[in-house]
């Protein structure tokens, strides 16, 4: 028999083999090809915990988390394994279930003591349900199993930051640093660091950051953040550069905030277009890891992203939701596809725009007459000069009069825009925005 033919008909083959092929197309994100080879081997033996447990993390990629713990716990039930407890523990997580992923990681730390990285991932999972002095310690545990590893230093740092102690918090960040001395999002915390131990020389620390890497886009971003300038929107060098290296934690980060943004925007829009009937074309613009499809797929005939970071898209390939992926800066992508959509979405994307003109101006040509626009923002409490700021975390928000006033400009009617909480951010619920817009008929 052939290759092919083989790969074609994985019951004609040992389970084993069958159960490798899947592993590998899994572990190369090809999980349109890995997903029916699980199937063949749970076919077979309903029963196999590892074909159990691997297919609930694909699942997990999908978008479905619910139908993912399911066949983890099978697994597990079956087969108790400390990477299968891990995995549970990353799915929970990511899901919004702290509480859930403290007892699986602790599952972890019981059955492999010495398991660094599972003492750091129960750390965070405690941070996230409020529990800071056994994240600590938790934290503390894993730098000493793992001294070298700047990440272990680095969260610890940031649990400090969050309880209000700088003082605590530098030091650690200095050790991440030396061990990683690129890890950009240590160099952010050391700064806030210094800023909160001493205001006025967060800006000449930045400075000297800027001096030693003049074209790192993130340093010339966040000294604007510092110096007070207000730029129309962050630089593509900026996005591309934070979102290709958040790529790989992006979604359990999200997860450990609470994040809801996409389930925000599917309730709008449910309620603006009706029941899913899979008959719209729908662009998610900046669709990020794809955690807005599993929610759009539903609504749409044909499904549409785009992002400037390749590192997201890669991730948003693996869930095999979106009939096409694009690699582009969403004003320029939507401009140039005139009356293109019924919807068009932006889950927390729009946070990286201070002057949201443009991006309007091209949603109202992309849309057809009677379509939608949906995006959340995070919510400037004063309307100021401009309607919107430069936030310390390097974000924008807006001032509702001001987002109202650009979509009417731009010929759109405004149809709600409610405050929200899309996440929280430091154990605090960030004050946030859910805009719909519609293009009247024609």
């Amino acid at each position: 028999m052939s290759e092919a033919t083989e790969q074609n008909h994985p019951e004609t083959r040992p389970l084993d083999a069958v159960l490798a092929d899947a592993v590998a197309h899994h572990r190369s994100g090809r999980l349109r090809e890995a997903e029916p080879l699980y199937a063949a081997v749970l076919a077979a033996e309903p029963d196999h915990p590892d074909a159990l447990h691997f297919l609930g993390v694909l699942k997990h990629r999908q978008g479905a988390s619910e139908e993912a713990v399911a066949l983890i716990r099978r697994a597990l039930a079956l087969a108790p394994s400390p990477d299968a407890h891990n995995n549970l523990g990353n799915v929970l997580l990511q899901s919004g279930q702290a509480e859930a992923a403290v007892m699986a990681y602790r599952r972890v730390v019981e059955l492999r003591p010495d398991d660094a990285a599972a003492h750091h991932n129960l750390g965070i999972a405690l941070q996230a349900i409020d529990r800071p002095a056994e994240a600590g310690m938790a934290l503390e545990r894993a730098v000493a199993l793992e001294p070298r590893q700047a990440l272990f230093h680095y969260s610890s740092a940031m649990l400090w930051l969050r309880r209000g102690d700088p003082e605590m918090a530098l030091p650690l960040l200095q050790v991440a640093l030396a061990l990683d001395p690129n890890f950009t999002q240590a160099h952010l915390a050391r700064i806030r660091a210094i800023r909160m131990a001493q205001p006025t020389s967060a800006l000449l620390a930045m400075n000297t950051w800027l001096a030693r890497e003049p074209d790192n886009p993130v340093a010339q971003h966040y000294r604007a953040v510092y110096s007070g300038e207000v730029p129309l929107r962050a630089s593509d060098a900026f996005v591309r550069s934070v979102f290709d290296n958040y790529a790989a934690s992006f979604d359990a980060h999200l997860g450990r905030l609470g994040y809801r943004a996409p389930q925000l925007l599917e309730a709008a829009i449910g309620q603006v277009v009706g029941e899913p009937m899979a008959a719209l074309d729908i662009l998610d613009a900046g669709c990020g890891t794809g955690l807005c499809g599993p929610l759009l797929r539903p609504f749409a005939r044909c499904l549409v992203g785009v992002d400037l970071a390749e590192a997201m898209l890669a991730k948003a390939r693996e869930r095999d939701i979106y009939d096409e992926l694009s690699a582009g800066e969403l004003t320029a992508f939507i401009a140039a596809r005139q009356r293109s959509y019924d919807v068009i979405v932006s889950a927390d994307t729009l946070v990286y725009f201070g002057d949201l003109g443009a991006v309007a101006h091209a949603a109202a040509g992309a849309l057809r007459g009677g379509g939608v626009l949906a995006f959340s923002l995070e919510r400037s409490a004063q309307a100021g000069e401009l309607g919107y700021r430069l936030e310390d975390h390097g974000r924008f928000s807006h001032h509702p009069d001001y987002v109202r006033r650009v979509l009417t400009e731009a010929g759109l009617a405004v149809a709600r825009i409610d405050a929200a909480t899309p996440r929280n951010e430091g154990g605090v619920p960030v004050a946030g925005l859910v805009v719909v817009a519609r293009k009247p008929s024609q």
